[in-house]
């Protein structure tokens, strides 16, 4: 409100007073000079002290009114005071009335979000539960009426749920099982939404999770009944192209593609085989140190073998050990190397390195080769995804190579990042998180292992 609006309201309210005050003066001037001074001043005393007593007694029920604020207790005045009481209503009533909207506001929001799917929990910055709906209430084991204020790390125990919401990474939703409910498998989001909230969403995913174990189990069944009759049709194609006497040059080619697509086939069947075993457990089997340098050297070495001189194969090894299964990280880092060789035309140019990423380390290939689109990035680990379909074809790649580097990385807690430019190049970033990388005490410590004594002696 203006400054000089304010000041023509409080002129409007306090002209009564001043009035009365005006006409008590002019009485008292009036009988001064009648009956003498002595009866003004003892009129204008009983005046004054009535008019103070009219406002101290309004003061007190303002004072009253204002301990317990409520429209149907609202006093009533005259003057200056009638102005007051009912501005005050007013503003009571749009109170009330804000006041009511809002708690239908809230009560409809809650009703909405308590009729949703998933389970929603409100956490403060400590983890403390502010409110969830009845889903996960069920669905966590946790009670709203019993357990408001709580930790949630308090009431559910499950290490992993433990670990990953005291991790603050939440990129990645978590998969686990309740270990007061087995037979649930949930997904389970933080979505942090002010500085010092946070929502813990939940979602049953037990049915999909039973047809994906369906999936994975008759891939792999398949898979492995189909190895032995691959395998014996590759020896018999090798016993006939080593034939005696040779076979003429048609018959010889023939052959030759026959042997070639078994073998792409043969290569296919060990990578389903490798990614359902992948799926089936969310970590490594084997957990060991491993030495960061070596492992990239070797990787080095396997893009100069897939190369044969074609491109300049740059190595920057780095420094350190991290804690892992090495056979699955070699697998991950020989499919991205594998690619880089793959879709880089001759001459280009490859660097493998190993760096430190934050508090993390990541293995790191980037190449200069025929790039990929942005739109197709999101889907590059995918199974069997594949941009170019007869250029896959051509360079015998299996479609699998990504999807099975994304879920090595993932059962060691880290990730894959993908940057590419179309006709420009490709940057592969396989990362492993802070928890990975031994430090100097876990080196020693790692150094002194009975694997490590015996590598050192090999």
């Amino acid at each position: 409100m203006p400054t000089r609006e304010r000041l023509r309201l409080r002129l409007r309210i306090i002209r009564p007073p001043l009035l009365r005050l005006l006409l008590l003066g002019l009485v008292a001037t009036a009988l001064g000079k009648v009956f003498g001074l002595t009866a003004a001043l003892w009129l204008s005393t009983i005046m004054l002290g009535a008019l103070l007593l009219f406002h101290v007694y309004y003061i007190g029920a303002l004072g009253a009114w204002l301990e317990r604020p409520a429209l149907e207790d609202m006093p009533t005045g005259i003057g200056a005071w009638e102005r007051v009481f009912t501005s005050l209503y007013r503003a009571q009533r749009a109170s009330d009335r804000d006041r009511h909207r809002l708690v239908e506001n809230e009560e409809r929001y809650r009703r909405t979000i308590s009729a949703l799917p998933e389970g929603i929990v409100l956490v403060d910055p400590v983890l403390q539960i502010e409110w969830c709906n009845p889903v996960a209430e069920r669905h966590l084991g946790i009670a709203l009426h019993a357990d408001q204020g709580l930790r949630l790390t308090n009431l559910v125990r499950d290490p992993v749920f433990v670990a990953y919401l005291t991790s603050g990474h939440f990129s990645e939703p978590l998969t686990f099982r309740p270990m007061a409910q087995p037979a649930l498998v949930l997904s389970l989001l933080v979505v942090q939404f002010e500085p010092a909230r946070s929502i813990v969403i939940t979602r049953d995913i037990t049915q999909s999770e039973r047809v994906d174990a369906i999936r994975r189990d008759f891939v792999a069944n398949v898979s492995h009944e189909m190895r032995t009759p691959l395998t014996v049709v590759t020896g018999f194609v090798e016993t006939l192209l080593d034939a005696q006497p040779p076979l003429g040059a048609q018959q010889r080619h023939h052959l030759s593609l026959m042997q070639e697509q078994a073998l792409r086939m043969m290569r296919l069947i060990e990578d389903l085989l490798l990614l359902s075993g992948l799926e089936s457990e969310q970590r490594p089997r084997l957990e060991e140190p491993i030495d960061a340098a070596a492992l990239v050297r070797e990787m080095g070495d396997e893009a100069r073998a897939l190369s044969k001189g074609r491109h300049q194969i740059v190595v920057e090894e780095g420094a350190g050990r991290v804690r892992g299964c090495r056979d699955e990280l070699r697998s991950a880092f020989g499919n991205l190397v594998s690619n880089a060789v793959r879709y880089t035309p001759g001459a280009g140019r490859i660097v493998i390195r190993w760096r430190r990423r934050g508090s993390g380390a990541a293995f790191e290939v980037e190449d200069t080769g025929i790039g990929v689109a942005a739109d197709h990035i999101s889907r590059l680990t995918e199974r069997f995804y594949r941009v170019d379909k007869s250029r896959s074809r051509e360079t015998g790649g299996t479609g699998l190579g990504l999807a099975i580097a994304k879920h090595v990385m993932l059962r060691h807690q880290g990730g894959l990042d993908i940057r590419s430019q179309l006709g420009v190049g490709s940057t592969f970033s396989a990362w492993l998180p802070a928890n990975r990388v031994l430090g100097d005490d876990e080196r020693a410590a790692g150094d002194a292992s009975p694997k490590a004594q015996e590598r050192q002696e090999a």
